[in-house]
């Protein structure tokens, strides 16, 4: 993964909304959901739900489908998970990562 395409998603997650957004159609997953049922469960305005379905987009972290007469938002699993082997390929030094490391890790978070 090149640079300035984790960059594009890492600002797309850096709004509030959008991250909500973004882990609410993971947690879909390949269910998805249609805008009518985000604006439903996040209570985010139609106009600035569009705006950031968009730049989620954009950004090639989520997809959307046509179905009948809706639009299907989901979550693209494989930049989803090309994202996270980018911020893990240089993890403990290039070694397997082992128990220890991942405590070490989450006491970080």
């Amino acid at each position: 993964m090149e640079n300035t395409t984790a960059i594009q998603a890492f600002i797309a997650l850096g709004q509030e909304s959008r991250l909500n957004i973004f882990r609410l159609l993971v947690q879909k997953g390949d269910t998805g959901l249609m805008p009518s049922q985000i604006h439903e469960l996040l209570g985010i305005p139609n106009a600035t739900l569009s705006f950031h379905l968009k730049e989620l987009l954009q950004a090639n972290l989520i997809s959307v489908e046509r179905q009948s007469r809706n639009l299907i938002y989901k979550p693209n699993a494989l930049m989803v998970q090309e994202l996270s082997q980018f911020l893990l390929d240089n993890c403990c030094g290039g070694k397997p990562c082992t128990l220890s490391s991942k405590q070490s890790i989450k006491k970080i978070n």
